[in-house]
């Protein structure tokens, strides 16, 4: 189920942009730099977290796919991942659009 829901997670937040929100952040150089900058750190943490040797997070084996990759990082954690870094700065670069007191805009 885990699988399934943070791969809806990321079409649902890839289409609120496209269909709703607009900002171009899906087009935007800086959101892709961002991204990789994001996915560095998830990437060392992520992989700590849940390293075969010692884990510390550990998931249930029948709501995964059993992908993993870098190290024992689950694939599905890049999809959840991408999905809230992507979700939180689409929605602060539209409410930078509409910031009601920020007239000289």
């Amino acid at each position: 189920m885990y699988t399934l829901w943070a791969a809806l997670a990321a079409v649902a937040v890839v289409a609120l942009e496209v269909l709703v929100l607009h900002t171009g952040l899906l087009r935007s150089r800086p959101y892709w730099i961002t991204l990789l900058i994001v996915l560095a750190f998830q990437v060392l943490v992520d992989g700590w977290l849940t390293k075969r040797s010692s884990p510390i997070v550990i998931y249930n084996r029948r709501e995964m796919t059993g992908l993993r990759f870098p190290f024992s990082i689950p694939v599905e954690d890049f999809l959840y991942g991408f999905s809230l870094v992507t979700l939180v700065l689409a929605l602060w670069v539209r409410g930078e659009r509409e910031v009601p007191w920020d007239r000289d805009r």
